[in-house]
């Protein structure tokens, strides 16, 4: 049976999370007590939250976790009548199998409305003999205060990139894979941080043949080989404005790329360049613009231009 390597791969226990050692160590002091609070894990997408919340649920309940453990995603149900219907009715029921309490996973949390927050409140504290909580969000921010104040605060950080490696490499060997090591490069490149999308883009990759290359890789991940962006920013500082947008056009048409897209890659290339501080702020500044005003809905093709345009001056070579 075929089914996706994130859930196939995906850690079952808190000592196998990749790259959340703080977040782990924390979680682990719940499981030996027995106990919890309510619980908000606020980070990038991809980072370990949804893992972290099904391994502690197995170490607390043990084979019968599933019984007591209930995940619902806040951006399919963000009302208030779901914190009415779905949440009260689990939250309400005595916990299974001689279990002290029973765990509501709120995944994207912070996509419930206001007046949702509100009644999640008030079911977190009538119900909290029965039931915890563990809220799952990219921003504390967007919750509500009473609901942060009620929950312990989790940070999940983006995975370095030897964690991703690490992860794939294990996967490329279960797999019986043929992985060239620019294609590992451009897998964790592309990731930044996101295991998810490393392991997704992998997979999809695979379903092209055992042996994979970097571009294999760029094309099913929608995303520039590092190298080409490189070279397409050089070539304007180098005074080179044709190459640089001929290579630009190339890369655009072969990956399927936006401008919003190659905006955001050029952004993370020029951060790597040997320039002073100072040149990098003003570069960044301008890519900034730009990206401002494709938002806005200007011409693509014309402003993907004038920033090269403004790299070969700032390169001093035009």
């Amino acid at each position: 049976m075929n089914e996706m390597w994130t859930e196939k791969y995906r850690p079952k226990t808190l000592d196998e999370v990749v790259g959340q050692k703080d977040v782990t160590t924390r979680l682990k002091g719940y499981v030996q007590s027995g106990n919890m609070s309510h619980l908000m894990f606020a980070g990038t997408p991809g980072t370990g939250k949804t893992t972290c919340a099904l391994a502690l649920a197995r170490e607390l309940f043990g084979d019968n976790w599933k019984g007591n453990f209930l995940e619902l995603n806040a951006s399919d149900d963000r009302g208030i009548e779901v914190v009415r219907g779905k949440i009260k009715d689990f939250a309400r029921v005595a916990p299974l199998e001689g279990a002290s309490f029973k765990i509501i996973f709120l995944d994207e949390s912070d996509s419930l409305t206001t007046d949702a927050q509100g009644a999640l409140r008030r079911t977190m504290e009538k119900y909290s003999r029965t039931c915890r909580f563990i809220l799952s969000c990219n921003y504390a921010s967007k919750i509500i205060a009473p609901i942060q104040s009620r929950c312990a605060l989790f940070v999940f950080r983006p995975l370095q990139d030897a964690d991703v490696r690490e992860f794939l490499e294990k996967i490329v060997k279960e797999e019986g894979l043929e992985v060239d090591s620019d294609a590992m490069d451009t897998l964790v490149y592309i990731s930044r941080g996101d295991m998810r999308r490393a392991v997704n883009t992998l997979q999809t990759a695979a379903s092209m043949g055992s042996r994979i290359d970097a571009e294999i890789i760029s094309k099913v991940s929608g995303s520039a080989n590092e190298a080409d962006i490189t070279e397409i920013v050089t070539s304007a500082l180098d005074g080179k404005f044709v190459d640089a947008r001929n290579k630009m056009d190339t890369v655009m048409i072969e990956y399927g790329l936006s401008g919003q897209e190659i905006i955001k890659q050029i952004h993370g290339s020029v951060l790597k360049l040997p320039l002073e501080m100072r040149d990098k702020v003003r570069l960044i500044d301008r890519i900034g613009e730009i990206e401002f005003r494709l938002i806005e809905g200007s011409n693509e093709r014309i402003q993907l231009e004038a920033l090269l345009a403004y790299l070969v001056m700032a390169g001093g070579k035009a």
